[in-house]
């Protein structure tokens, strides 16, 4: 290799290493960088341009990035569209810690790849930020080793349309195994939901719940099913109407809220309409699926009163009577 080729291979390079540390955040200092690489000023300002002349040119890949100059600290630093803002990074991140459904390890390497998409100086704000969230994170309590690996294994089957047998945490502790056809992956109330249907139960059309991280071990099966008419499920219907991801009937139910805020109640079903106001009470009516609606208006209390159907009034009747018996 001649000396014009081997030269050309060192620029080359080194315009990459300058590609790569800006893109970490680093601020590039033509001096600094002049010492650092033994040569001249000129020299990495022409691969400076050239840097920002290979950005210009492909901004229809890379959107908006740019090698910007400050004035104030004399360097060069990296500006991207595609960059998370340190008041995204902050929501998202606020998002991850709050959900508190991954375990601690999985929540900081997510936490530092996110970093990662952002400015060092953004980076700085946000460890800042959620040093103390992080430091007293509580992570809910899991059966299976990732939450993580779990969810992606259980997309790969559902993509894929193969059976697989579960091992799994009930409730009260028991391991049981299901051998199922997994439909989708929900997240609601701090868990992951895996909802598919028992291959072996006697109302194959009924979905059930099983929580992503009670699952302990998945089996994939080469066998793939074919889901009938009745069998689809409409994750984003299914979402608004079911609480607590507890399964059950569909049915409409129709209720009066006395409380301060029926936002709130709205909010938090999004089927829920108000058909009339009345005096200090508003009449809602709600397409609901399952029993955790009955979990969610006994939390509100004496605001709120069941009007039908005639058989879910007796529902709360009977729960109630059983609440009151405890205290006798």
């Amino acid at each position: 290799m001649n000396r014009n080729i081997a030269d050309k291979h060192i620029k080359t390079d080194r315009i990459m290493e300058l590609f790569f540390r800006a893109l970490k955040g680093e601020a590039l200092s033509v001096q600094k960088l002049s010492f650092e690489y033994n040569v001249s000023t000129r020299s990495i300002t022409r691969d400076i341009n050239s840097l920002k002349a290979f950005l210009a040119e492909h901004s229809d890949n890379f959107g908006y990035t740019e090698l910007e100059y400050s004035s104030t600290n004399h360097c060069y630093s990296l500006r991207m569209d595609s960059f998370l803002s340190n008041r995204e990074l902050l929501a998202i991140t606020k998002v991850l810690i709050g959900s508190r459904a991954f375990n601690s390890s999985d929540l900081l390497e997510l936490i530092r790849k996110l970093k990662m998409n952002t400015t060092a100086s953004d980076r700085t704000k946000l460890e800042k930020l959620i040093h103390k969230e992080v430091y007293h994170y509580d992570e809910i309590h899991s059966d299976c080793q990732s939450v993580i690996d779990n969810l992606w294994k259980l997309t790969e089957c559902i993509e894929a349309k193969n059976t697989i047998t579960i091992s799994y945490y009930k409730m009260n502790r028991d391991m049981v195994k299901r051998k199922l056809m997994p439909v989708s992956v929900l997240f609601s109330e701090y868990y992951f939901y895996l909802i598919g249907y028992n291959c072996e139960s006697e109302t194959p059309n009924t979905p059930i719940y099983y929580r992503v991280d009670r699952i302990s071990e998945i089996t994939v099966h080469r066998e793939n099913y074919k889901l009938t008419k009745e069998q689809n499920v409409d994750e984003g219907m299914l979402r608004k109407k079911s609480q607590f991801m507890w399964p059950g009937p569909s049915r409409r139910i129709r209720f009066e809220f006395t409380g301060p805020s029926v936002q709130a109640v709205l909010d938090r079903i999004p089927t829920a309409r108000v058909i009339e106001y009345q005096e200090g009470k508003s009449i809602i009516e709600a397409e609901v699926f399952g029993t955790g609606i009955k979990m969610f208006l006994l939390s509100q209390g004496s605001w709120v009163k069941v009007l039908s159907p005639d058989e879910f009034v007796e529902e709360l009747k009977l729960e109630l009577e059983k609440m009151r018996g405890m205290y006798d």
